[in-house]
């Protein structure tokens, strides 16, 4: 909780942060990383050139802060937050005391933005506001790093050989990879993510997390990776690029251990699956996993794409679906006329089956996703029941609800 000296001054300054919040976090990037050029590592450098992970950093505060008076998002959502953010950072092998230089250099930005308006009651109430969070996130990547094995200290990552490279789409490869030192692949839960660190042409060190596309597999790991392309200026992809064109079989690369949320609750309850792009990856490990161990499951897959050949594990998705009892399919592309059996344009919700007590699972672009949460719950799925994970480095923001008519 925020001290009853710090509630009144972060409730009345709260609006002048929150819409500084951007040019707070800009100058908080570029100093930190200017100054520390080190960080630079776990950080995308496509995400910075958008803007995406600094809009990240201050949806993240802006919603923590608020909730602390009692005016922002409740508390299942903060939860929520602070889960997908620990996650994260285990797998980006943050540790505790890097929690120091980012507050130090949070605050000096925050001065920097707002200047004398920062009166040292104002600064101490926003220092309590980030380390109440800092706690939050250092207490539960404890509790991960120890579940996953990493010890206090220890190095998080782990070499691994390329087996196999596989084409699965238009632009969209696979790996396989099985742990060098000859021990088990690690174990995970359907639809966890691993960080590869990336060794890149000129010694440049880049992190980037990719979902595990198989059901936990004796010795091996298998990521699925979709070569970013930038869009209206924005850069292509560095590591995708990298992995497609210089990473082979015989090649090693370092993996940390398996990490995200984004897992399938322990219940016998229909499943529907929602994707798009690449973000079939998770969905393709938890239907895998469901058609091996629960084949009287009810579940629905539902995918929206450019067209079939830009299609991830379709083949594939079809040969776990025909090991349950009861499987749907449905697919969206963009190309008119690209499939007979698919239908065209973006996923309409309204055509999604909901089974009674149905679990939703979303996973793709963050637009994409606001979409469908939202037109699940104007159909009356509660949030409870919805699940998501963003993969790259977008943020999560509350879907805005449809207007009543």
């Amino acid at each position: 909780m925020l001290s009853a000296t710090s509630t009144p001054i972060v409730a009345a300054t709260l609006p002048v942060v929150g819409a500084n919040l951007d040019a707070i976090t800009s100058v908080f990037y570029e100093t930190m990383l200017g100054e520390n050029p080190e960080l630079l590592q776990l950080f995308n450098r496509s995400a910075q050139a958008t803007g995406a992970q600094r809009q990240a950093l201050a949806s993240a505060v802006a919603a923590f802060a608020g909730h602390l008076i009692g005016a922002g998002p409740d508390a299942a959502f903060i939860e929520h937050v602070v889960e997908r953010i620990a996650h994260r950072h285990c797998a980006l092998g943050v540790r505790p005391e890097e929690y120091t230089l980012v507050g130090r250099y949070l605050m000096r930005a925050v001065g920097t933005v707002l200047g004398d308006a920062v009166t040292p009651e104002i600064a101490a109430a926003w220092d309590e506001v980030y380390w109440l969070f800092a706690a939050r996130l250092i207490g539960r990547e404890a509790r991960i790093y120890g579940a996953a094995g990493v010890a206090d200290g220890a190095d998080p990552w782990r070499d691994y050989l390329v087996l196999n490279k596989i084409t699965e789409a238009d632009d969209t490869v696979s790996f396989i990879l099985t742990p060098v030192d000859g021990d088990p692949a690690p174990a995970f839960l359907p639809g966890q993510y691993v960080t590869v660190a990336a060794e890149l042409p000129g010694g440049e060190r880049q992190l980037r997390q990719y979902s595990l596309s198989q059901a936990p597999a004796a010795g091996s790991l298998r990521i699925t990776v979709r070569r970013i392309r930038g869009v209206a200026g924005a850069p292509d992809g560095i590591v995708s690029g990298f992995l497609h064109d210089h990473v082979g079989v015989g090649d090693k690369l370092r993996l940390s251990q398996p990490y995200g949320d984004l897992t399938l609750r322990d219940d016998a309850e229909p499943l529907v699956l929602i994707s798009a792009g690449v973000g079939v990856t998770p969905m393709a490990s938890i239907l895998d996993h469901v058609s091996r161990t629960q084949p009287g499951r009810e579940v629905t897959v539902v995918h929206a794409d450019r067209g079939p050949d830009r299609h991830p594990l379709r083949a594939e998705i079809a040969a776990h679906g025909s090991r349950l009892r009861s499987f749907n399919s449905l697919t969206w592309y963009e190309q008119p006329g690209a499939d007979p059996d698919a239908r065209t344009g973006l996923i309409d919700t309204d055509e999604i089956p909901l089974p009674d007590g149905a679990d939703f699972y979303l996973c793709g672009p963050v637009p994409f996703m606001q979409a469908v949460r939202a037109g699940l719950h104007r159909r009356g799925v509660p949030d409870e029941r919805i699940r998501y994970e963003v993969f790259g480095s977008e943020q999560w923001r509350p879907a805005p609800e449809p207007a009543s008519a």
